[in-house]
């Protein structure tokens, strides 16, 4: 497995930044959104990883006051080019440290689209939540969405998918599984007939047991898991879960 060393916090939003909302997104905004404002409890919010703000402006529209963190200056740029990106306080950083300044409380705290994933090592992903739970009110929520691991998917550690396949493109990707430390390296590779472009990504995955034990380390407990943002049951089936925790109760 390639080593990591030259993939820093920034370099999947710097790479990706100008076309992640046409082409590498689902377009679930609006349900994100919805689910988020209803367990906000009127705001603020802080999203890790804001990106673009495809979640956050519709939440905002929603009458709850966003602010983000972001390592990419490239995504920022883009958030900032949007109606309303300019009203969003967004901090440069890695998310891990969730650095929005001391004494700042958020009833809601949210991460998104898999990037909680996006944190390369199990001590890093740990140090989040505990960051997260220092920032949370009494009562506030931390939600996860990811998808859930199979590393079945993965044929002697690699693994190639096509998205798109037509006459004058293809879009799919390529990438290799580290299965020890629960790595996956990859490239989102865009071939055209005039250029070929590649968009770099590595995370770290974690089941959502493993997510949940890394939130109680942390003092953090699970409130509720759903399969997606329209409450829908998680099951064994389930390919993604959208996860709730909350500050744990002292004894």
């Amino acid at each position: 497995m390639p080593d990591f060393g030259w993939y820093g916090p920034s370099t999947y939003g710097d790479r990706i930044a100008g076309v992640f909302d046409e082409s590498f997104v689902p377009h679930d905004e609006h349900s994100a959104a919805g689910f988020l404002a209803s367990v906000a409890g009127g705001g603020p919010a802080l999203e890790l990883g804001i990106g673009t703000g495809r979640v956050a402006l519709p939440l905002r529209r929603l009458g709850v006051e966003v602010a983000g963190i972001e390592a990419s200056g490239a995504m920022i740029d883009r958030l900032r080019q949007k109606r309303g990106g300019k009203r969003i306080p967004v901090w440069t950083g890695d998310l891990a440290d969730v650095d929005v300044g001391t004494g700042l409380m958020y009833p809601l705290i949210y991460v998104v689209f898999n990037t909680f994933f996006a944190l390369l090592t199990q001590d890093d992903q740990v140090r989040c939540c505990q960051n997260v739970a220092a920032h949370l009110t009494p009562g506030g929520a931390f939600v996860i969405e990811a998808f859930v691991p199979d590393p079945s998917k993965f044929d002697d550690g690699q693994r190639t998918e096509t998205f798109e396949l037509t006459n004058d493109l293809v879009r799919l990707d390529v990438m290799r599984h580290e299965a020890d430390t629960q790595r996956i390296l990859g490239q989102h590779v865009v071939i055209t007939e005039s250029q070929v472009r590649l968009y770099p990504l590595a995370m770290r995955y974690a089941w959502p047991s493993e997510l949940d034990l890394m939130a109680r380390v942390a003092g953090l407990r699970l409130r509720e898991r759903w399969g997606g943002w329209h409450h829908e049951p998680f099951t064994s089936a389930s390919l993604s879960h959208v996860s709730v925790y909350e500050r744990a109760r002292r004894r």
